[in-house]
């Protein structure tokens, strides 16, 4: 058990909540359309119909979003992910490209997300080192979209998972392969000719079990086998990447390295390089914050 006032061990705690992912989005003073990606969202009243969503006080929009007129909450597809890393990133226009409609109420709508909501702002409610914008639903609508989800970092998708079932029940012998993490970093394996790889194990069935057990043996840590990440490869060469989570402990194999610190050219399966950068981009656009918010 940790105390409430270790900052780090409070964010992790909070990131093991799995949540959807949303674009807040609104109009600035100039009628210009301006948002962030968030995850700090909930419903909270059907009457009235009631949700909301919360903001970093450090937020460039802060102002913008508190003293507004409205905001929409647009809940990404599951096939959104880039929309999510751009209204994450700090570029000039966030909107550049990007499909949206003034929602009935005004607010920026985006196109294809699998939920969105056109909301006054009833009240602002002060919350620490964040604002709680509650906002009263004038319209909305949604589809039949899977929602693009999170959790400890990363995102996860209903599609994968799908894939991955379709894959391990198709081929005889399927590969797992393991983004492993502790404290934000991954674990990785050397080889001799000092190349970089994942933890990777030819997994009977693609059987979660067997992966967790062969980890286990690598490090003599324990293991978690967390969601399916991607899935990647042709035919017998087919492979599962998994995301997972090591227990404290001294690791019998292997080095831990921030993500940030990773030296990509030293990992020699191509493929897995390309899955393991994009891991790396992803944990620098989406800090496990407090709130679990982006901006």
């Amino acid at each position: 058990m940790s105390a409430t006032h270790d900052p780090r061990a409070l964010r992790d705690a909070f990131g093991a909540f799995m949540t959807g992912v949303t674009v807040v989005t609104a109009l600035d003073a100039l009628g210009r359309p301006i948002g962030f990606t968030a995850n700090s969202f909930a419903s909270v009243s059907l009457e009235p119909p009631l949700l909301l969503v919360c903001l970093a006080r450090r937020s460039r929009n802060f102002a913008a979003f508190t003293g507004g007129h409205g905001f929409a909450v647009n809940v990404l597809a599951e096939d959104q992910k880039e929309l999510s890393n751009r209204f994450a990133t700090h570029t000039q226009d966030r909107f550049a490209g990007v499909a949206w409609r003034a929602g009935p109420h005004g607010a920026p709508v985006i196109a294809a997300v699998a939920a969105w909501f056109d909301c006054t702002l009833e009240r602002v409610i002060d919350a620490g080192d964040h604002a709680i914008l509650l906002g009263r639903v004038q319209a909305f609508d949604h589809g039949a979209a899977n929602g693009l989800g999170y959790v400890r970092g990363s995102y996860f998708t209903p599609r994968l998972a799908e894939e991955a079932t379709r894959t391990a029940s198709a081929e005889p012998q399927a590969r797992a392969v393991a983004i492993a993490t502790r404290d934000d970093q991954v674990l990785l394996f050397e080889d001799a000719d000092g190349q970089l790889r994942l933890p990777a194990f030819d997994i009977p069935q693609g059987e979660d079990a067997t992966l967790a057990s062969r980890l286990r043996e690598a490090t003599g840590l324990p293991v978690v086998v967390g969601f399916v990440y991607a899935v990647c490869g042709h035919g017998h060469t087919r492979r599962i990447v998994y995301r997972c989570e090591l227990g404290r402990g001294t690791c019998a194999h292997g080095v831990f390295l921030p993500p940030e610190a990773i030296a990509l050219e030293r990992v020699g399966d191509e493929e897995l390089r390309g899955i393991l950068a994009q891991y790396v981009s992803e944990s620098a656009l989406l800090p496990q914050l407090p709130t679990r918010q982006v901006e």
